[in-house]
């Protein structure tokens, strides 16, 4: 039944079986998770050998470092060139690093505060304000690096190509104290969607009133596909560079989510003057990265079709996940006319959205009836949905029996929360 054209008697009808769906729901006593996109203990095992790796006697790398003692601050060599290829950064301008590209974003963004950038006039943190681009929805963490600290964020919408470059261009174009945006080009959390050439292209030709702007490249899910389709995005390194704005891009990486989220490595890769800037800086709190990790990770992973053959084993026991989500919520709320949901190629996340003013609600009537979701607000800077209506599903972490027992509790909340909203309640 689509909703939204039935009649009043209809709605309290069907409000009234909802709750009583609601009230079984919450007499389970039942406790699920679909709040973070986790890898679950089955794409983690994929990665068990890494546990009995380098082995004792292999502590050299392919040029003969030993990976046991300090130095190589820019990380292997070989591993550079395994991830050079899906990252789209060439292996002399990428920096294989410690375990969290999160932590490298954070300490781009506080050193640009500090001490400024190439091309900086002044640090960051001596101008008037500072403010990022925040596509949105968007990434929740990117938001909590801006607002930890103090930088101004200003969203602007994304569509089935990217951010809305005409949005984006307009502001870059007039405002100095605009001095990034962040940007996850392929399978974007929480859309999935991936950037079209041109939306990259734009991103990389554009005028910007600040000479020291950065696009902030989160590559998190460079090999992260679910179908065969694996699209490839645009080179933004290269088209910045053939536009007269080489600096521009900061490309981010990890293995989080190919081996494990906590001992990965996480990659850097940007310009020639990006690369010893980040060098010079880092070598002032560390004297190198885990190497014997990264060494690790070379000998499991062997090359790039090596990455490629595991992220087909990742994919075989995510994409059921995937398409219980689309078949739940098709079955479920398909026709109703009160939700939409993605259904993304690849990466960890399926966005739902419903009714305007109804997030807030169907998240907190998921919790009192056991199932965690993030909150409503979160892909929007600083919390703050402004309609209240964009839901992120992360299926990874669940077993399959546990995701479909979360998804039909959520669409029973979706639909009481739908049916409130209608009936003026």
């Amino acid at each position: 039944m689509n909703l939204t054209t039935a009649t009043e008697a209809e709605l309290l009808a069907r409000r009234d079986r909802l709750r009583e769906q609601y009230a079984a729901l919450k007499g389970r006593g039942r406790s699920l998770d679909l709040t973070r996109g986790k890898p679950s203990a089955a794409q983690l095992d994929l990665s068990a050998p890494l546990l009995s790796l380098p082995g004792p006697e292999a502590y050299t790398g392919a040029d003969g470092t030993d990976v046991r003692n300090y130095g190589g601050a820019m990380g292997l060599p070989e591993l550079r060139e395994i991830f050079s290829g899906p990252f789209q950064v060439p292996a002399d301008r990428l920096l294989a690093l410690g375990g969290s590209s999160l932590e490298l974003m954070y300490d781009c963004v506080a050193h640009a505060l500090l001490l400024g950038l190439p091309g900086s006039v002044r640090p960051w943190a001596a101008e008037q304000s500072v403010a990022f681009l925040c596509p949105v929805p968007g990434y929740d963490r990117h938001f909590g690096i801006c607002e930890q600290l103090g930088v101004d964020m200003i969203p602007v919408p994304m569509t089935a190509d990217g951010p809305d470059m005409d949005r984006v261009e307009h502001l870059v174009a007039r405002d100095p104290q605009i001095k990034g945006i962040w940007c996850v080009p392929k399978y974007s959390n929480p859309t999935g969607v991936s950037y079209a050439p041109e939306t990259v292209r734009r991103l990389a030709a554009m005028p910007t009133a600040a000479p020291d702007f950065r696009i902030f490249w989160d590559n998190a899910y460079a090999v992260h596909h679910l179908t065969d389709a694996e699209p490839q995005i645009a080179d933004v390194l290269a088209l910045a560079a053939a536009h007269g704005n080489e600096d521009r891009p900061f490309v981010f990486g990890s293995t989080s989510k190919i081996t494990f989220p906590g001992a990965g490595v996480a990659f850097l890769g940007a310009s020639p003057a990006n690369v010893r800037w980040t060098l010079r800086h880092l070598s002032r709190r560390t004297i190198g990265p885990d190497k014997v990790n990264q060494l690790r990770h070379t000998l499991f992973l062997r090359d790039a079709d090596g990455v490629r053959d595991h992220m087909r084993r990742h994919r075989e026991v995510l994409a059921p996940r995937f398409d219980l989500v689309e078949r739940v919520l098709t079955e479920r709320l398909g026709g109703t006319g009160i939700a939409s949901w993605t259904r993304p190629e690849g990466g960890y996340f399926v966005t739902l959205t419903v009714p305007d003013g109804c997030a807030t609600l169907t998240v907190s009537l998921a919790a009192e009836a056991g199932v965690a979701l993030t909150p409503a607000g979160a892909p929007y800077p600083y919390g703050r949905d402004p309609h209240d209506h964009t839901i992120r599903i992360a299926p990874s972490y669940p077993s399959l029996p546990e995701l479909s027992e979360a998804l039909e509790a959520l669409t029973v909340c979706v639909l009481l929360a739908g049916v409130e909203r209608l009936l003026g309640t």
